[in-house]
């Protein structure tokens, strides 16, 4: 099933996707709850229910919403550097022996559609193309065996990043160079897991003013998510709704020559297949 999430008159509210537009899964059934994330903790049994509630319910037309992050206000935003080793050779890094893990703040996401702004105060923004995992089920110390009944659904995700400040920075501003407001665009929808049982071989690719910059395929990545999932929850617990940025393939714009940075007026397209097609504009702070 595709979710999204849409700016009602009383905030936030959970939606199914269809052909004709959006269904408000609360509106069409009461016993479903408006929130995304809780409604992600209960999918195992909200899910018939939800089906249902999206086959009957009345569409809202696409034109007439505004979308929200699919995961409004996220507690955690977790990232994952060089997970695929052609990335991590045009960056000038051996491919890691652990996952390399940074985060962004949750103010850095928006939706699909919603402006990638380049900041003041940078002039070096680049874009990376990633599948992004929502979770769905609490969990620590999760063994690897169980990691992937943890994970609710799947999404496109642009992990944009301010190279000069990522890499120039004294001591390397990771953080702070990931974490500008609009640096974690991700949508259109989240596709449930149980659409896509495996995710490790599903096709990536990046395009910039419709011309390609980067193509690959998850079976490439380093570390699979199961391993993400049961590495990360050794050190935090991971929540319902908390979203994991997988890495990013090579063809980024800080390795290529000369450079490729994000200019206002351009449009950046992340698309996955079995997912759909993220896309953002740039705009000038």
């Amino acid at each position: 099933m595709r979710l999204v999430t849409y700016r009602g008159d009383k905030g936030p509210r959970a939606a199914g996707a269809r052909p004709d537009g959006v269904v408000d899964l609360h509106q069409a059934d009461p016993e479903l709850p408006h929130c995304t994330k809780t409604l992600l903790a209960g999918w195992a049994d909200y899910r018939p229910r939800a089906e249902a509630a999206l086959a009957r319910g009345e569409a809202l037309p696409r034109e007439a919403i505004e979308l929200a992050p699919p995961v409004p206000n996220p507690q955690k935003v977790i990232c994952v550097g060089a997970n695929y080793a052609d990335h991590a050779t045009e960056s000038g890094m051996a491919p890691p022996p652990e996952p390399i893990l940074f985060a962004k703040f949750p103010t850095a996401v928006r939706a699909d559609g919603d402006p990638i702004v380049l900041p003041r105060v940078s002039g070096e923004v680049d874009y990376e193309a990633e599948l992004v995992v929502v979770i769905g089920r609490r969990g620590r110390n999760i063994p690897r065996e169980q990691a992937l009944a943890h994970v609710a659904a799947y999404a496109c995700g642009n992990d944009v990043s301010a190279r000069d400040w990522q890499l120039r920075k004294p001591g390397g501003q990771w953080l702070l160079g990931k974490s500008f407001d609009s640096f974690a665009p991700m949508g259109p929808a989240l596709v449930t897991a149980d659409e896509i049982p495996d995710p490790s071989g599903l096709d990536i690719q990046l395009r910039l003013n419709g011309q390609t910059m980067q193509h690959s395929n998850t079976r490439h990545f380093i570390f699979p998510i199961d391993f993400l999932v049961a590495y990360i929850s050794t050190v935090c617990t991971l929540l319902p709704g908390d979203l994991i940025f997988t890495g990013t393939p090579e063809g980024v714009g800080f390795a290529r020559t000369p450079p490729v940075f994000l200019q206002p007026g351009d449009e950046v397209e992340v698309e996955i297949e079995r997912i759909g097609v993220l896309r953002n504009p740039v705009a000038a702070e």
